[in-house]
């Protein structure tokens, strides 16, 4: 997941730069050809290194800027599995049938074998729709959560961030307003009487078990102390729920 990147140049600078310099080498060259003075052929190579030069700063420039956001965005990404949506996980494991998925496992797994069960949660099926009502409710309980990383996405411009956190406020706005209109209903009652909105549920589900396994291969193999921590985290909070 990489963000757009964007010029640290303003655009009338890189016009300058881009065909300003070449036009004045040129023109350099011109008055060394018409006038066969040959120091006209060094004033003329300076205006190229000033290009080059500022080129090759702007470069690292981007590249600083680019590894500043991906640090940012995997602290960001440890405060919302560690802290916000904590509880959204731990209750979208529970209502599993197919893997089970549970933080022991998850943390005696090599990096190899979480990555094989990352793979297996394409095939995943959940123990009934009643059972994915309080997975549903905390995804509704995150919209905050949703909405500040999209806030985040569009600031830093991670357009990928964007897309998902839209299609996630959208699933949750359709939750509030079938319980605003139900109060006494089951939303999950619904959904399974109707397959393209059964097939949506699901697969947002599925996509957001896709994410905390991901990011778990991440931090295990570059964080290990954060990945014990978060394990105990969801232990912990596991255990009060009981």
């Amino acid at each position: 997941m990489a963000p757009a990147t964007e010029s640290n140049l303003s655009w009338p600078v890189r016009i300058v730069l881009g065909a300003g310099l070449p036009a004045l080498s040129l023109f350099f060259l011109y008055l060394e050809h018409i006038t066969h003075i040959e120091f006209l052929l060094h004033v003329a190579a300076i205006p190229l290194e000033i290009l080059l030069g500022a080129t090759l700063v702007e470069r690292y420039l981007a590249g600083k800027e680019r590894e500043t956001k991906r640090r940012q965005l995997m602290l960001i990404k440890s405060y919302l599995f560690r802290s916000r949506m904590r509880n959204l996980f731990i209750s979208n494991f529970d209502a599993l049938e197919e893997p089970r998925i549970t933080m022991e496992m998850i943390r005696a797994a090599s990096l190899e074998d979480l990555k094989a069960l990352r793979t297996k949660v394409d095939g995943l099926r959940y123990r009934s729709p009643e059972a994915l009502e309080p997975v549903v409710l905390e995804y509704v309980n995150s919209h905050d959560a949703f909405h500040d990383f999209m806030d985040w996405g569009i600031a830093n411009h991670f357009e990928s961030i964007f897309q998902d956190m839209i299609h996630l406020l959208h699933f949750v706005q359709d939750v509030k307003l079938f319980k605003k209109h139900n109060p006494d209903k089951l939303f999950m009652e619904e959904a399974s009487r109707n397959p393209k909105q059964m097939a949506k549920v699901e697969g947002i589900l599925r996509t957001g078990i896709c994410s905390f396994l991901d990011y778990m291969v991440e931090v295990k193999a570059s964080q290990p102390e954060v990945f014990e921590e978060l394990i105990n985290d969801y232990e912990f909070s596991s255990q009060m729920k009981r």
